[in-house]
């Protein structure tokens, strides 16, 4: 059970690895294209659909990794306020129905990469891409967030700290 766990743990950080090399990406395609464009240059297609792509993957691939880290924004108003008991009922019942979500936004988005798969649609721009390598990042992410956020409902560390205000 170890080495699925430790696999697991490296997908998740190779998962937000990938989406801060995207971030990188995006700085320097947008760069690139507004040096292209104030020199009078036309920039090229793939520039413009790479960013696109990248910002959609991006934001899916880091995910999972932001949940992980607490990373996501919330707000600890309500919850500072509450006793430890109750924050820590509040915390799992809130943790509780982001899995719910996550799940059914996992099974939505496999029936969509399914559909996309089955109908073989295309992005039809600059070039032609399948549409399933876009949406399979949906069921993959929602469902590492799903398992990221049942930690916080099954695991000893909660979502919620309970402290109020701004920390770094």
């Amino acid at each position: 059970m170890r080495p699925i766990l430790r696999a697991y743990d490296l997908l998740i950080v190779a998962m937000a690895v990938i989406a801060g090399l995207m971030l990188v990406w995006l700085m320097v395609a947008v760069v690139t294209s507004v040096v292209m464009r104030n020199t009078g240059l036309q920039p090229f297609a793939w520039l413009f659909l790479s960013t696109e792509y990248a910002m959609l993957y991006m934001t899916m691939l880091g995910a999972p990794w932001l949940v992980r880290e607490k990373g996501h924004v919330h707000i600890e108003l309500v919850t500072a306020a509450l006793s430890p008991g109750m924050r820590r009922i509040v915390s799992r019942a809130v943790s509780a129905g982001c899995v719910l979500v996550c799940v059914i936004l996992a099974w939505k988005g496999a029936d969509l990469v399914q559909s996309n798969f089955t109908r073989s649609d295309y992005d039809v721009r600059a070039y032609f891409t399948p549409k399933w390598l876009l949406t399979i990042a949906f069921p993959i992410s929602f469902t590492l967030m799903a398992l990221e956020f049942a930690r916080f409902v099954f695991g000893d560390d909660l979502l919620h700290s309970g402290e109020a205000g701004i920390h770094d």
